[in-house]
């Protein structure tokens, strides 16, 4: 069979963007610069501020939680990227690291300090900084974010030689503004004029001097010049910067090593041996390679992972690049940066940061922004759709609930045992997650998470749960089961937990192991609840059962009559419709007054916050109404008989249009929908109905 040719000419040509090209490779003289200043003094900016500039430009957005204000910014979600790395669920750690960055952008103090983001494995700390990073690189390509730095030339017949016998070009190693160029004495006659009419919200500032290098060949020009500065600005060529972590410019990455293999030149710099035989000297900084992480990330943002594991000499340089701006380059003077250093650690080196005193100058200069795991169940969900959905799981199903579940597990581990005797942590979570537990406001909920002080900072790390469902999802593919159900993953990760290397100690692994009970339990009541539902599956009946009990209820608690639809007449509240709801989930009679003035209440704080009730958003009402619903209906279809082998005609019927209403509104498949009314019919023949 003979195949088409692919036009590749074509192909290429039709996505290469030649214009943008043209932009990114701007060349221009020191004047063109200074002119660009002046309409557009943005581009001088330090990399503090152009980080937070690069966040904000994405766009924020605000909500109210727990009576707090908290700003939600997009760049998180990353969506340049169709949300590969987004973050989920960390919006208030988030806000404290954007803060950082606006109160160094301002020239408060954060910009000399080390942006250090602590938390436990997996909590998306490495996530962060990744994002970081990427978010400057795509910044420096767009016109809001342009910055410039510039090439030293001796090109022509008339060439001076001053950069080597064979070098017309000699790019500066540290990537500088082309302001640095300006001499000391008469800066600030300069930048006074650039100011003037402040087009930018930032005062354009030049901090620093030249790198060596940079400062030798001005100082070589200057006397051969014999002071005329113009004539030495004539050797430059401003371009356009693009930041690029695999180009290494603007961009470091640094990762300790063992002990005795680090070297400070890895962070400095290290002379170029090769070089020393043109230029004559090792003390000649044309000889020096300025290709240390702090030096080529200047302009930018230097990531240091695990950085408490590095060498006590790297801290030293770390101290001086943070708090004065500067480092040491071997056999050269100190040379200035401008950068953002943010680093990462887990839980075992801040405590060993913390008990080390001969740390406290770090200690000092840092800036810690606790990043922990999740504690609300919606969000810690997202993150383990974004990978098992089913775009990605082609040919196979996951049933409803199981990524639920795994995540209600997860952030389980991760909450601390309420302080209050009546609320378990299951009541915790979903008090966190918005829901509404009797006797709890939203000021209770704040108590809860300040007496919480190291809540999210233990437990099950989400690559833990990642790794269960995979497995989950390898043996469904080979064995028989054709689709991954709950209690197949919950099974894995109790099975995981033997072997779990940062479970340490018996009792951690089995409070684990019954907070897995917990939610086997949680499971099947909503099972439970799921399948009542479709055998009721009445929105409207359900909708005028409840504004019927809410009827009464008001009668009742303002000691009113209620007003019969069909008859006219004013009657007495309906005592039995009342207790036939309230007894589904074991409302007692001496509690039935407290019930009702309860829910009363409840629609009342909606009303004065301008909401609608709706009896959906009350947990324990809506599960009444639905049992009160199903007892009434359940007759129709007896369930209990799935669990024999004899199943009539008529039955059979019914049982299908129930397992229809879960595949279409649910999301079973055929396969988990006959497994879930198995489980649930083998509940009901135990005589199990009622709600817990």
């Amino acid at each position: 069979m003979t195949r088409p040719n692919v036009d590749i000419h074509g192909l290429i040509s039709q996505f290469q963007a030649a214009e943008k090209f043209k932009d990114l490779s701007w060349k221009g003289n020191f004047g063109d610069y200074i002119n660009m200043v002046k309409e557009h003094p943005e581009v001088t900016r330090t990399a503090f501020q152009r980080c937070f500039d690069m966040i904000n430009s994405y766009g924020s957005g605000e909500y109210t939680e727990f009576k707090k204000k908290v700003t939600h910014y997009k760049f998180f979600d990353d969506e340049r990227n169709n949300g590969k790395d987004a973050v989920f669920g960390l919006d208030v750690p988030i806000m404290k690291l954007v803060n950082a960055f606006r109160s160094a952008a301002e020239g408060y103090g954060t910009e000399r300090r080390v942006i250090l983001l602590h938390g436990p494995v997996g909590s998306a700390k490495s996530t962060i900084a990744r994002l970081l990073k990427k978010g400057l690189e795509a910044y420096s390509k767009i016109e809001e974010g342009a910055l410039y730095t510039f090439t030293w030339t001796d090109t022509g017949s008339n060439r001076h030689g001053f950069l080597g016998k064979e070098v017309e070009e000699f790019p500066c190693p540290m990537h500088e503004d082309p302001l640095h160029l300006l001499p000391l004495e008469i800066r600030d006659k300069i930048i006074d004029e650039l100011n003037r009419g402040g087009k930018s919200k930032y005062k354009i500032r030049i901090e620093g001097d030249l790198c060596p290098a940079c400062r030798f060949i001005f100082r070589k020009l200057l006397t051969k010049y014999e002071g005329d500065v113009n004539k030495v600005l004539e050797h430059t060529e401003i371009r356009r910067l693009v930041l690029s972590e695999a180009d290494r410019i603007g961009i470091g990455t640094f990762q300790p090593k063992d002990e005795k293999n680090q070297d400070s030149t890895e962070l400095t710099g290290d002379i170029n041996y090769r070089r020393i035989a043109e230029y004559g000297s090792d003390s000649d900084p044309r000889a020096f390679n300025f290709d240390g992480e702090f030096n080529i990330a200047n302009r930018g943002i230097v990531e240091f992972i695990e950085v408490l594991k590095l060498d006590v000499s790297f801290l030293y340089d770390l101290l001086g690049a943070s708090q004065e701006h500067k480092i040491k380059p071997k056999k050269f003077a100190q040379t200035d940066i401008d950068e953002v250093i943010l680093g990462h650690t887990n839980e075992p080196e801040y405590r060993r940061l913390q008990n080390n005193e001969f740390m406290e100058a770090l200690r000092d200069r840092t800036v810690k922004i606790d990043i922990p795991y999740i504690t609300k169940l919606k969000e810690e969900i997202k993150i383990y759709k974004k990978d098992f959905n089913e775009k990605k799981i082609k040919g196979q199903h996951i049933a409803p609930h199981t990524i639920e579940m795994a995540a209600m597990w997860a952030i389980l581990t991760r909450l601390e045992m309420p302080k209050k005797a009546n609320l378990s942590r299951l009541q915790k979570l979903k008090l966190y997650d918005g829901k509404t537990l009797p006797g709890y406001t939203e000021d209770n909920v704040k108590e809860l998470r300040k007496e919480a002080v190291r809540e999210g900072l233990d437990g099950i790390s989400p690559r833990y749960i990642q790794d269960k469902i995979s497995n989950s999802l390898v043996n469904s593919k080979h064995g028989d089961a054709g689709c991954v159900n709950p209690f197949m993953v919950l099974n894995e990760l109790e099975g995981g937990l033997k072997h779990h290397s940062l479970i340490v100690g018996d009792e951690k692994k089995k409070a684990y192991k019954e907070l897995l009970s917990v939610v086997k339990q949680e499971f099947e009541d909503m099972v439970k609840s799921e399948v009542q539902r479709a055998i009721s599956a009445d929105e409207n009946a359900l909708a005028r059962l409840c504004a019927n009990y809410i009827d009464n209820i008001k009668a009742y608690t303002q000691k009113e009559r209620v007003r019969n639809k069909y008859t006219g007449q004013d009657e007495e509240p309906d005592e039995r419709l009342m207790r036939s709801i309230e007894e589904k989930i074991d409302i007692p009679e001496s509690r039935k007054d407290d019930f009702r003035r309860e829910i009363m209440n409840y629609i009342g704080a909606l009303a004065v916050d301008g909401k609608q009730f709706d009896y959906k958003t009350n947990e324990r009402l809506h599960k009444a109404l639905e049992l009160k619903l199903f007892e009434d209906q359940k007759d129709s279809i007896k369930l209990a008989s799935l669990v024999t082998s004899v199943v009539d005609k008529n039955t059979q019927e019914k049982i299908d249009i129930v397992k229809s209403r879960l595949i279409k509104d649910y999301g079973y498949c055929e396969i988990c929908s006959s497994n879930v009314l198995n489980y649930v019919a083998s509940i009901f023949a135990r005589g199990d109905v009622k709600g817990k």
